[in-house]
């Protein structure tokens, strides 16, 4: 039964500390993520075990409540309206001093520069999914002659975000890093610029969209550095003309004369790279990445992926490593069934299982991540040998020729049937990405049955 959003923002709040202890919300397709003041007032039990919460991750400085894609964008809308409608910026500035004390003391390097990437693509990815289905469905109707007088229209509402995609990174990038948010955004818009092709740098004309998401996101933040700078040098009285002037021109022509080659060349790089990893090592490759990605799901680090998946549909039209990844997804299936036929008696974990599994059918992995396989221990490692054979099925077809990948990011599982591409034909495609499903969820509940119980698990 679906959950009122309004109700479940209600119990939350209390379960979290109260309005006082929230210094940030946000959100991305699952989670709802909180910044907060004092994380030990938390009441974690009571909060996992609140109907509609589907797990808690605590990463860093972030505290986030799984409640499910739909809900959560929901539930935020009505958990902001319960804190007296502050803006997020109120919120930040009210805790930024105790904020950073703890980002000072538990986040490295790494993980801070991880997150802030994330921060930069995940309100993407709406769009990208959006635009990624529309450019599905207009391929058929192509491929099929099918309504020549729409696939026009279809195809300019599919492409257009794409086409401006370095404008919503600038922006974003800007944003996360302090400066105006505009400013990085009219950074970026250089790389996708017709008029660049009139540019030589190194020797060689510039290309609209040379450098992609990777060159729109190093201009703008040169840019917001460039704007800091400024703004502690020049005089106040002439900031509002100086600042903005002066960080488009130096950090536009450090763009045009050396960025956006770099960038280039770094992004054609990835693409050479996906592309050999599948093609010579594919079945070693997609067992790697297939095995790996559900610990980075439950780390939320999986979202650090986004520029690269970004960077191949920029590219190819389609990312080759979402179809191997997602079959992580099809191993927790496998996993959670076995666990539902091994615990016959245990009517509790049998009911989660119920619940969660349309979503794991359909890419959302955290129900079940959270809600059976980590709190068993042993299906989380037996749903990651799953996710293993099924990403070396994958990968096995790539190495003979036949790349499957996705015009978009975001759906996984079943829901990623129609944003599917690849060099053999969508029907090739689609036959191969399902025969790694199968795989993943055959492997996934074999290996949990047999070995990923234990007797104090199992009834016997």
């Amino acid at each position: 039964m679906r959950k009122d959003p309004a109700e479940v923002a209600a119990a939350l709040l209390p379960l979290v500390g109260g309005p006082a202890n929230i210094t940030s919300v946000a959100h991305c397709m699952t989670r709802l993520r909180l910044g907060l003041a004092d994380p030990s007032r938390v009441a974690e039990e009571r909060l996992r075990a609140l109907p509609g919460v589907l797990g808690v991750v605590v990463d860093g400085d972030s505290y986030q409540i799984v409640l499910g894609p739909g809900a959560v964008a929901r539930v935020t809308a009505e958990f902001e309206a319960l804190l007296g409608q502050p803006t997020a910026d109120e919120l930040a500035a009210r805790g930024a001093e105790l904020k950073e004390a703890r980002r000072q003391r538990n986040a490295t390097p790494g993980k801070l520069a991880l997150r802030r990437v994330a921060n930069i693509f995940v309100p993407l990815i709406p769009a990208l999914i959006g635009c990624g289905v529309l450019a599905g469905l207009n391929g058929l109707l192509i491929n099929a002659g099918w309504l020549p007088a729409v696939t026009p229209a279809l195809s300019a509402i599919a492409s257009a975000f794409m086409a401006l995609i370095a404008v919503f990174v600038g922006h974003n990038t800007a944003k996360e890093f302090g400066g105006t948010p505009m400013l990085g955004g009219a950074v970026a818009a250089i790389v996708v610029y017709p008029g660049v092709a009139k540019v030589t740098a190194f020797g060689l004309p510039l290309s609209p969209g040379q450098g992609g998401v990777l060159g729109a996101l190093a201009a703008a933040l040169l840019g917001t550095y460039v704007e800091k700078w400024c703004r502690r040098r020049v005089p106040p009285a002439l900031d509002v003309l100086l600042t903005p002037t002066l960080t488009v021109l130096i950090a536009g022509l450090a763009t045009l004369y050396g960025l956006m080659y770099v960038a280039g060349e770094i992004s054609t790089a990835i693409g050479t790279a996906a592309n050999w990893l599948l093609t010579t090592t594919g079945a070693f490759a997609g067992l790697i990445l297939g095995g790996l990605f559900l610990p980075l799901v439950m780390l939320g680090l999986h979202q650090a992926l986004i520029p690269i998946h970004t960077t191949l549909i920029e590219q190819q039209g389609h990312t080759v490593l979402l179809p191997i990844l997602a079959m992580a997804g099809a191993g927790q299936v496998g996993a959670a069934m076995a666990v539902y036929v091994r615990l016959r008696h245990d009517t509790s974990i049998r009911t989660t299982i119920r619940s969660a599994l349309p979503a794991g059918l359909l890419g959302v992995g955290e129900p079940l991540i959270y809600g059976v396989s980590l709190p068993l221990g042993r299906p989380f490692l037996t749903a990651c040998v799953g996710g293993a054979a099924g990403g070396a099925f994958v990968g096995v077809f790539a190495m003979l020729g036949d790349q499957v990948g996705a015009t978009a990011i975001g759906p996984s599982g079943w829901a990623l049937f129609p944003l599917l591409a690849g060099n053999a034909g969508l029907g090739v495609s689609a036959a191969i990405y399902a025969g790694g499903l199968l795989t993943g969820y055959a492997v996934g509940f074999v290996t949990t049955y047999a070995v990923g119980l234990t007797a104090t698990d199992s009834p016997g």
